[in-house]
This record gives structure tokens, sequence and C-alpha cells, in this order.
């Protein structure tokens, strides 16, 4: 039996559990995203920790920059792979092990700590080996929703997903205040440790239907299913521009966003009152978009149009930020410019997880992850040195028509044009005329 076809416990055959006859598939969805949402907030408890006590004992800005580094850029790496193992093994189990290594490493760290070990290589290394479990965890994830979610509920889902990590974006900072304050950063660690063991708890619960490949009789090599991944990304039109679209994005409204607090602090002032607002508008903004995805998702019958004119919005947005002279015009352009991100993004990996073969799902949202983990680092790359030099408010009208004029030259691409229109109507309703550019 090939490693695909083992069945684990917990699972069933896929061809028991068709798309439109997932008996329990509500229970199922609700404890996973439960269990999810708990692991979510003791990582971002020990993010937002990690990030104050490094500032506050160091005061350096080339401690925070190694800091994102070893945070974010082995995720970035393990992505490639951690695709690859979410198409050839049991998805539930790769995120079982990668929470659970998290919450040993956490744990190690916490008590190296307690023992007087606080060295800035003991943080650094820790966060390395989270982001590298990261990478096999988000994938994992983004790939297994489609095998427990009936496919004409996945956008309600995933709006429902990205309401939840914009909640926690205003909960979480709140959280590790109180607890850094109160205790210390050891006790932020712990808490992680709890809340990862809840979620490998609660995904315990969940039966995950069996992931059988199309291909399991080949058994291809391991390098063999990563090159296959690629191919099939540079030859999948829909997939390929779908993820150009999002990549983009990214990079012109990641750093921008990033470089808001810098223009409240230079143009409306320091206080620590109008920085917290202007993070509590984005986060409102995406938080809210994406219940009003979960409501009315379903009944979006062309994503394609909502993700391009959300992108073009987002420009535009973009740019208005640069003109505003009014700091509540400001804050409430953040709101809107957030809200477009969770527009774009709840039907963009809905259409990943409605059009990608299931058996290539992993390897695709593994190259998603890259994007995501690579663009503000990227993006920050290019403008952070360039707002030390020209004033944010320039920055943002920049950035903005780039991405406006970006929407255009898609549009003006027959290929992109074709493709997109392929995969604009749900999978419940295919699009007359061709079938998608592969």
């Amino acid at each position: 039996m090939s490693t695909a076809e083992a069945q684990t416990p917990g699972e069933q055959p896929a061809d028991t559990a068709p798309a439109d006859e997932m008996p329990g598939w509500k229970r199922n969805v609700t404890v996973f995203l439960t269990g999810q949402t708990v692991s979510l907030l003791g990582s971002m408890l020990v993010q937002f920790a990690v990030m104050w006590h490094l500032t506050i004992v160091t005061g350096s800005g080339a401690v925070l920059m190694f800091s994102i580094v070893f945070g974010m850029l082995p995720q970035a790496f393990v992505s490639i792979f951690g695709g690859v193992w979410a198409d050839r093994h049991s998805r539930k189990l790769l995120i079982i092990g990668a929470d659970t290594s998290i919450a040993v490493i956490t744990l190690a760290l916490a008590l190296l700590m307690l023992s007087g070990v606080d060295d800035l290589w003991v943080i650094y290394a820790a966060l390395a080996v989270r982001s590298t479990f990261a990478g096999i965890q988000t994938p994992a994830v983004s790939a297994m929703l489609p095998q427990i979610v009936p496919t004409s509920q996945l956008i309600r889902i995933n709006g429902i997903n990205q309401t939840i990590q914009s909640g926690m974006m205003l909960l979480a900072p709140v959280l590790a205040a109180a607890i850094y304050a109160s205790f210390d950063i050891v006790a932020v660690f712990f808490v992680d440790v709890v809340t990862a063991l809840i979620g490998v708890g609660l995904l315990l619960l969940v039966t995950v239907p069996r992931l059988v490949r199309s291909d399991a009789e080949e058994r291809p090599s391991y390098f063999g299913d990563l090159a296959a991944g690629v191919r099939y990304i540079a030859g999948h039109g829909p997939v390929k521009w779908l993820m150009t679209i999002f990549a983009v994005a990214m990079v012109l409204i990641g750093a921008p966003s990033y470089l808001t607090p810098l223009m409240v602090r230079r143009t409306f002032g320091d206080e620590v009152w109008k920085l917290t607002a202007n993070e509590l508008f984005w986060a409102a903004g995406m938080l809210l978009a994406g219940l009003l995805m979960a409501v009315i998702g379903p009944r979006i019958r062309n994503r394609i149009a909502l993700i391009m004119g959300a992108v073009t919005a987002a420009g535009a947005l973009t740019t208005g930020l640069g003109l505003s002279t009014n700091m509540w015009v400001f804050f409430g352009i953040g709101f809107l410019v957030s809200a477009t991100f969770a527009l774009m993004s709840a039907p963009s990996v809905t259409i990943l997880q409605e059009t990608v073969e299931p058996e290539m799902l992993g390897r695709v949202f593994g190259f998603v992850g890259i994007v995501m983990t690579v663009a503000m680092p990227l993006s920050m790359v290019v403008f952070g040195p360039l707002a030390d030099v020209y004033s944010v408010e320039s920055l943002l009208v920049v950035a903005g028509l780039l991405l406006v004029a970006f929407v255009a030259v898609v549009f003006m691409v027959p290929s992109a044009r074709r493709s997109l229109a392929a995969i604009s109507r749900p999978a419940a309703e295919p699009a007359d005329g061709a079938p998608a550019e592969v």
C-alpha cells in the first residue's frame, strides 16, 4: 500500500463522503476550526510577546530584523516541501505532528528561560523551529479543508476562517499585553503550549476522508512530486494567473500597510492611542469583510469580478491613504483597504480549493504559503528604506497607482482573461464555453 493510500485512525475512504453528501461535516468543521483558533491564539500571543520582549530588552532594530528573518524565512523555505508532504501523507497527522512539535519546542524554550538561559540565540532558534513546522502545518490545513467541507460551502467556511484570524488580530495583542505585564514572557510560552495541545486534542476528534491519489500505483519520487507541482502551477493558466495577482497585490499592499503607523507618527502625532486606533481600524476591516464573505459568499456568482474589483479598490484606496490629510479619514480608508484584502483572499483560496485536483492541493498551497511569507519581507526591503528618503504619503500613492496599473495590464493579456473567465463561477455552476486553460 502506498503512502498516499495509508489510512490513519479517524479517517475514512474519500468516496464515502462526496462533496454534496457529507454527513456530520458541520460538526467536523466546527471542531476543526475551534481547535485551529485556539492554537492560532497561542501562536499570536508568542508573536506579540517576543516582539515586545526584544524591543524592551534590547531596543535594537537589528535584533527585531533578525527575529523577523528567523520567524518567517524558514516557513517560506519549508512550505515547498510541506506542500509535497501534504499530498503524500495524512494531512491530519501532519497538522497534529507540527502543532505537537511547536508545543515541545516552546516548552523547551520556557524551561531554558526559567533556568536563566535567555540569550538571543535561544529565542532565534525557537522562532526558526516554530516557523519550520508552520511551513508544514499551513499547506496541510488549507489542503485538508476541501476534504471535510462540501464544495458549495467552501467560500463560507473560508470567510469564517478569515473572520476568526482577524478577530485574533484584535484579541491577541490585548491578551498578550495583559499576560506579559502581569507575569513575564515565560508565562506566554506556557499558555502557547496549552493552546497547542488543545488544538491537537480537538483535531483528533475530526473525521477526515482518506485521500486516494490518481497516480498512487506509479509511486512518483519525492522530487518527482515537487517537480510535478511546479509544472502544474506553471502550466495551469487559471492557477498561475490567480497566484500572480495574489502575489503582486500582497507586495503592493503589504509594506504600505506596515508603513501606516509611521505615517500616523509623522503626520498626525505619536500618541499611543493614535497608533493603536490605526491597528484596530485595519483589523476591524478584515474582520467585518470576512463576516460578509461568510454570509453572502455562497451567493456570489462571479468570483473573479469580486477579486479583481477588490484588488483595484485596494490600489485606489491605498492611493487615497497617501492623499489623506485628516486622521479619521485616514483611519476610515485603512479600514476599507484591509476589507478589500479579505474580499480578495477568501474567494481566491476557495477557487484554488475547487479548481486544483485534491492530490495537488498540498503542493499548490505550499507555494501560496511562500507567496504569503516572502511578499512582506520583499515588500519591506523595497519600501522600508525608501520611507527614510521619501515621505510615506508619496510611497502609498505610488504603490496604489502601481496596483491599479497592474490590474489594467492583466485585463489586456488575452490568456489572462481566458484563464480567469474559466474559474469565475463556483464549481457547482461551471461557466459556459471552453474548459480552463491548462
